[in-house]
C-alpha cells in the first residue's frame, strides 16, 4: 500500500511451543479505520501488542511510514505515533480529567515541576481538537466509561497519535455512546489519523470498519473491504463453521406462572414495573443502559430490595432481601461483570463452581466431603465442556468463553429454576457465544425459566421468544412474538425512535 502508514511484515510469535502468530501481515493507511477481528486465541492481541512494541516478534518487522523495525521497543513506538487503548483504558481514576490527559507529557519532560495551567491548556486543546467538552478538574473515577474513552482518546492525541488501536472500545458503553465514539473516530480520520479497531461485535464491524483483516489460529485469513462482508461470509472465515438460528419457541404455558413481578418500585432506578415468566421461557430483558434492567435484576436476586411491590413464585408471594433468599428459592443470578462480579479469578475452576453449594457438600462430621466436591466438579466440567485439563486450573488462565461457563457451573450447581443472565456474552467471541446460546436454550428445555439482559439486539432475536424493553425505569413496551419482528425494528424500539407503548409486533 503506497500510502500506508504501518505496515507489519510477516509477523511471527510462539509463547513456549504455542505458535500466537504465523507469518502475518498488516497495512494499514493513513486515516483508515481499519477492524482486526478473530476468535479468543486467534492471536489478535499478541500483534497488537507486537506493534505497540510491548512484545517482540520470533521474525517479522514492522515498518512505520517506510522505516522498518525488527525490534521495536514501547516508547519508540508512542514516539513513532502509536497509542494503544486497552480496554481498562489505562488511566488514573483518582486524578482529574487534566492531569490524565497531560499527565503522560509532563513525566516524559522530567522536570520535576508541574504547571497546573500548562497543563489545563494541554487538555483544553485536545479536547477542542475533537469537538469535545468535558470538565476538566472532574475526577476521572466520576466520569461514566464513555467519557473515560474520550479522555483516554485526547490522551492519545497530546502525544502526537498516528494510529490508534482501540481494543473493545464498545463493551460496557451504551448504544448512544457507541455512535458518539464513532463520530470522534471518524473526525480522527479528517485528520489523517488512522484507528485499529477490535471487536466481537459484527453490526458495529460493518458500521465502523472500512477494511477488515481476519486472524484464526495465529494465521491470516486475508483483508477484506467491509463492502464484500456481510454476517454469515465474515462469520464463516474467522470461525471456519456456518453458524445458523432459528427462533426459539417456548412451551405452553402452565396454569401460575413459575415467577410474577408485580408494582415493582425502587425509588430513582425502577417504577411499577409487572411481567410474568413461565417454565422453559427465555425472556429478553433490553434497554439503554441506565434504563433500570440491571438494578431490576438486582433487585429480584436480592441485591437491591425494591420499595414497593411484589415477587411471587409459583404463586406465593416472597420477600427477597438477600442473595441468600433468592438462592433459597431457586433464583440465580449471573453478572454483567464476570471478572469483578461472578469470578474468584485466582481461585481453581472447582473452588468457583463449589461456593455456592458448599453446605450440601459437608459430612457427617461437618467436613467437606471429597467425593461429593469431585463428582459436583466433574458434571460440570462435563456438562458445560468447559477446556481446561481439571479442576484444579486457575480460573484466570482460562478464555473468556470458558470463565463464563464456570459462572454458569456456580448457579447451575445450585439447581435454580430461575435463572437472570446479564450480558452472558459481553466480550466473548462469536463460536463461544453460540456455545453459551445453545447452553441456555438447553437449560430452557429442562424448564428453567431464563431471563437474558442483553443490548445486543441479534442476541435477543436469537434466542428469547418475548422481550421487555424498558425507558428511564419503566417498561416501556412488550413484544409477545420476537420472530415477527426484525433487527431494525426492534433497535428503533430499544433506541426510543417508537417512544408510545404500542405493540407494533
Amino acid at each position: 500500500m503506497a500510502d500506508a502508514f504501518l505496515e507489519a511484515r510477516g509477523i511471527s510469535k510462539a509463547y513456549e511451543g504455542v505458535q500466537a502468530l504465523r507469518d502475518v501481515s498488516l497495512s494499514i493507511g493513513r486515516g483508515e479505520i481499519h477492524c482486526l477481528v478473530g476468535e479468543n486465541g486467534s492471536g489478535k492481541s499478541t500483534l497488537i501488542k507486537i506493534i505497540g512494541g510491548v512484545v517482540e516478534p520470533d521474525q517479522g518487522v514492522v515498518v512505520i511510514g517506510g522505516r522498518p523495525h525488527s525490534h521495536l521497543a514501547a516508547i519508540d513506538a508512542i514516539r513513532q505515533g502509536i497509542q494503544i487503548i486497552y480496554q481498562d483504558l489505562s488511566l488514573y481514576p483518582n486524578l482529574s480529567v487534566a492531569e490524565n490527559i497531560s499527565f503522560n507529557q509532563f513525566v516524559e519532560r522530567r522536570t520535576g515541576f508541574v504547571s497546573w495551567k500548562e497543563m489545563r491548556a494541554i487538555a483544553e486543546r485536545g479536547l477542542a481538537e475533537i469537538g469535545e467538552s468535558i470538565d476538566l478538574e472532574e475526577s476521572v473515577q466520576n466520569l461514566s466509561v464513555a467519557k473515560r474513552q474520550i479522555v483516554a482518546i485526547t490522551r492519545s492525541l497530546t502525544q502526537n497519535a498516528r494510529l490508534i488501536i482501540m481494543d473493545e472500545p464498545t463493551s460496557a458503553i451504551t448504544r448512544e455512546d457507541v455512535d458518539h465514539l464513532f463520530s470522534v473516530i471518524a473526525r480522527l480520520k479528517a485528520k489523517g489519523i488512522s484507528t485499529l479497531f477490535i471487536s466481537h461485535k459484527l453490526n458495529e464491524i460493518f458500521e465502523i470498519a472500512e477494511v477488515v483483516t481476519i486472524l484464526r489460529d495465529g494465521r491470516k485469513v486475508g483483508d477484506f473491504p467491509t463492502a464484500e462482508l456481510d454476517d454469515a461470509k465474515l462469520t464463516y472465515l474467522m470461525t471456519g463453521q456456518r453458524i445458523q438460528y432459528t427462533p426459539y419457541k417456548a412451551p405452553a404455558r402452565t396454569a401460575v406462572p413459575l415467577l410474577e413481578v408485580r408494582g415493582l418500585s425502587r425509588r430513582g432506578q425502577f417504577r411499577e414495573v409487572s411481567f410474568s415468566l413461565w417454565p422453559g421461557e427465555v425472556l429478553g430483558l433490553t434497554g439503554l443502559i441506565g434504563s433500570g434492567r440491571t438494578e431490576l435484576a438486582l433487585a429480584l436476586f436480592g441485591l437491591n430490595p425494591p420499595d414497593s411491590g411484589q415477587i411471587l413464585l409459583a404463586g406465593q408471594a416472597v420477600r427477597i432481601r438477600s442473595p441468600e433468599d433468592a438462592g433459597r428459592l431457586g433464583i440465580g443470578y449471573l453478572p454483567e461483570d464476570r471478572l469483578t462480579q461472578g469470578l474468584f479469578i485466582g481461585q481453581s475452576i472447582g473452588d468457583n463452581i463449589v461456593v455456592t453449594v458448599l453446605k450440601k457438600l459437608l459430612g457427617a462430621l461437618g467436613l467437606l466431603d471429597p467425593a461429593r466436591r469431585r463428582k459436583i466438579e466433574k458434571r460440570w466440567l462435563e456438562e458445560l465442556a468447559i477446556k481446561a485439563p481439571s479442576a484444579r486450573v486457575r480460573a484466570w488462565s482460562l478464555s473468556g468463553g470458558n470463565q463464563q461457563r464456570v459462572v454458569l457451573a456456580k448457579w447451575l450447581a445450585t439447581d435454580p429454576k430461575v435463572f437472570i443472565l446479564d450480558g452472558p456474552t459481553i466480550g466473548i467471541d462469536i463460536a463461544s457465544k453460540q456455545n453459551i446460546h445453545e447452553i441456555i436454550r438447553a437449560l430452557a428445555e429442562r424448564g428453567i425459566a431464563i431471563i437474558i439482559i442483553s443490548d445486543e439486539i441479534p442476541e435477543i432475536l436469537h434466542n428469547c421468544n418475548r422481550v421487555l424493553v424498558m425507558r428511564e425505569g419503566r417498561l416501556e413496551k412488550e413484544i409477545q412474538e420476537v420472530s415477527a419482528v426484525g433487527e431494525t425494528e426492534l433497535l428503533a424500539v430499544v433506541g426510543g425512535r417508537h417512544g408510545n407503548g404500542e405493540d407494533r409486533s
